[in-house]
This record gives structure tokens, C-alpha cells and sequence, in this order.
């Protein structure tokens, strides 16, 4: 039984795309421009492609590299359109959180803690690729308040207590909105 075995579809699909919602967190906290738009893309996804390929990865690691190299699935579960950079970031974070959840309910805890640091690095790598604020490039800052309050949350949420390797039984269980709530 392959690590992807042990996760249905739709969950397979949410383990897949937590390391773009990680990084579309932060790019909804404080929105960058078109080129800070571009920059930050660019980071989220050489993190990620950097911590799939990498020597050391797990097999939950070499598993998402292979279907990163495959081709799309053909339905993807259907997604609440954000309407504004408020909601996207907050349905960016439910989405990670539910991630985080179902891996370390379904996979080791080398798995588990391996992809909390990659969805912890793709965050990071993404904030730090532009600069926030500023005018034409010149002053700003390279992470605004607003990015640095994402990654605080991220950290919280990934890390409680400052433990990179948490289990399943640590977490409370999403709501199946992914509020975390579970009642």
C-alpha cells in the first residue's frame, strides 16, 4: 500500500495543493503588484518543487513529486470563490489546515513533520520575495505586518508549542468547513 493509498481523492487533492494555499495565504495578506504577484508565485513553487525533489524527502515527499509530475486530475472538488483578499487568506489558511490534519492523521510522523516544514518554507519563501509597501520599488518593506501575522498563524498552526512533529491526536479534527471547529 502506496502513502497515497491511505487518502481518498478529495483528501489526496487537499495534502496536494496545501503548500499553494500555504503561499496563497500570505500573497491575500498583503497583495504585492503584478510583479510582487509574479515573484511571489515563483517562490511558493520552486519551495515546494525544491522540498519534493529533495535527497532527504519522505514518501509522502517523493509520492507528491510524482503526481506533480504526472498530469491534473480531470475533476477537481468544487471551491468557494473568495471575494475578496480577506476571505482568500482565510480559506487559504482552512485549506492548509485541513492539510496539515490529514497528514498527520494518515502518515508517519517523519511524513507529517516533513510537510509541515515545506508548507512553513513555502510560506516564508513566498513573503520574502517581494517587497510590500513602497513606491515604483523603492522603500517597503520585505515582509509587512499583514505577512508577518500570516506566518505567525501558520507557525501557531503547524507548530503548537514550538513542536515541529505533532500527531493527528494533538490537532482538533477541521469541521468540515476546515474552521477547526469541531462543533
Amino acid at each position: 500500500m502506496s502513502i497515497k493509498d491511505k487518502f481518498t481523492p478529495d483528501e489526496w487533492f487537499k495534502v496536494m495543493t496545501g503548500p499553494g494555499r500555504a503561499g496563497a495565504a500570505v500573497m491575500a495578506a498583503s497583495p504585492s503588484g503584478l510583479t510582487g504577484l509574479i515573484a511571489e508565485a515563483r517562490a511558493f513553487s520552486d519551495a515546494t518543487r525544491e522540498s519534493v525533489s529533495a535527497a532527504t524527502r519522505t514518501p509522502l515527499l517523493e509520492a507528491m513529486a510524482a503526481d506533480m509530475l504526472g498530469t491534473a486530475p480531470d475533476t477537481q472538488p468544487p471551491q468557494e470563490r473568495a471575494r475578496n483578499s480577506g476571505e482568500a487568506r482565510e480559506q487559504s489558511l482552512q485549506a492548509v489546515r485541513q492539510a496539515a490534519w490529514l497528514v498527520s492523521a494518515k502518515a508517519s510522523p517523519e511524513d507529517n513533520a516533513a510537510y509541515r516544514q515545506m508548507l512553513m518554507n513555502v510560506a516564508e519563501r513566498t513573503a520574502n520575495a517581494a517587497t510590500e509597501g513602497g513606491f515604483l520599488g523603492i522603500g517597503g518593506k520585505l515582509v509587512d505586518e499583514k505577512e508577518q501575522a500570516v506566518l505567525d498563524e501558520l507557525r501557531r498552526l503547524l507548530f503548537p508549542d514550538d513542536a515541529p512533529a505533532t500527531t493527528a491526536s494533538d490537532m482538533v479534527s477541521p469541521a468540515p468547513d476546515g474552521s477547526g471547529n469541531s462543533g
